[in-house]
């Protein structure tokens, strides 16, 4: 994927601004999906997180202008007249819109707002319906369940495995390790390899989780993979086992089964598709709905370890072929060391 440079492209450049996380990218798709197809003589530009790079260029979209937020004007060599169309897809706010407005584009695609023409915002609906029901008023047809990406070319450590993320950026989505141990035990006894996930912060909840299902060492990856692998593994597993993130809606990307744990955020907004095998948990009648929280929203608490292996169990694909389940002990009591290796 190319990065923007000073010189400007031959064919004209729509950007599209989206500077958040993970999730935010991937339930976007579907309105860069139209983008792309609709404007096929266009050069599409992502004003997104540069750390995204290994999925932005899964998604179609051409150039990548890294951008962490939004508290300063995009940096060079985004500049005033260089765009012939921006597109909002971050939100509908005076930073965002700001930010865009001093490009100074010929057109403009975004929610109704002072000086802007579009839609107006609504609350509480799914949010690929919001992105691609945003382009499709402008006159560019988009489909808010095509989500698929494609996969990355990048060998795959753990093919056929149950994933179990335990990864969540704030508290409030963070399931007990115990827990997450309890699910991959369960798995680990029905004979599949179970592998564990996270960022590099993410790592000592998945060695305590790995510690607590008695599986060795080997079987934490949180840390030890970049974005592209974790695409791959994600693509290629059993079953995806993760609360409301990015590692969730990868798998809805690339249809692979998957439990999603619900908590603060509400499943009408954030779920997964309707049709596929996904399913979701969580007690509704329980959300506190505090995103940026401490602690595990009561919603999330009320998921037990059976729950998850109930409904994961429904869905998982078979033991990968001449796939090596780890075996597991008794949960708080581990195997012993087991020699690492990063093959």
């Amino acid at each position: 994927m190319r990065r923007l440079s000073d010189t400007p492209s031959d064919v004209p450049e729509i950007l599209a601004l989206r500077a958040l996380k993970l999730g935010d990218l991937l339930v976007a798709v579907p309105a860069i999906h139209a983008l792309k197809r609709e404007r096929p003589d266009h050069d599409l530009v992502l004003a997104i997180p540069g750390w995204l790079e290994p999925i932005a260029e899964l998604t179609g979209a051409d150039v990548l202008h890294p951008t962490p937020g939004l508290d300063h004007p995009l940096a060079e060599p985004a500049r005033a007249g260089r765009f012939d169309t921006v597109v909002n897809l971050h939100g509908n706010g005076p930073e965002s819109r700001g930010v865009l407005d001093l490009l100074d584009a010929p057109h403009r695609i975004g929610h109704r707002a002072s000086g802007w023409d579009g839609p107006e915002w609504e609350d509480g609906v799914l949010e690929r319906h919001r992105w691609a029901r945003l382009v499709d008023s402008f006159g560019i047809p988009a489909d808010r369940d095509d989500i698929a990406i494609d996969r990355p070319a990048v060998r795959n450590v753990a093919p056929g495995a149950v994933v179990v993320h335990v990864g969540a950026f704030y508290g409030s989505r963070h399931w007990p390790e115990e827990r997450f141990a309890r699910v991959a035990q369960g798995f680990a006894a029905d004979g599949h390899r179970v592998v564990f996930t996270g960022s590099a912060a993410e790592r000592p909840r998945a060695v305590e989780a790995a510690r607590l299902a008695g599986l060795p060492d080997e079987s934490v990856l949180a840390g030890t993979i970049d974005l592209a692998e974790m695409a791959l593994v994600v693509a290629e597993a059993a079953l995806v086992v993760s609360v409301d993130t990015g590692a969730a809606h990868l798998a809805s990307a690339y249809g692979t089964p998957s439990v999603v744990l619900f908590g603060p955020a509400p499943v009408e907004e954030w779920g997964p598709p309707e049709h596929g095998p996904h399913i979701v948990l969580t007690d509704a009648s329980l959300r506190v709905g505090d995103t940026f929280g401490t602690e595990p929203d009561p919603a999330l608490l009320a998921v037990q370890p059976a729950d998850v292996l109930s409904a994961g169990r429904e869905v998982v694909r078979g033991v990968e072929p001449g796939a090596t389940a780890l075996s597991p002990g008794p949960i708080g009591q581990a195997t012993g060391p087991a020699e690492r290796t990063d093959e």
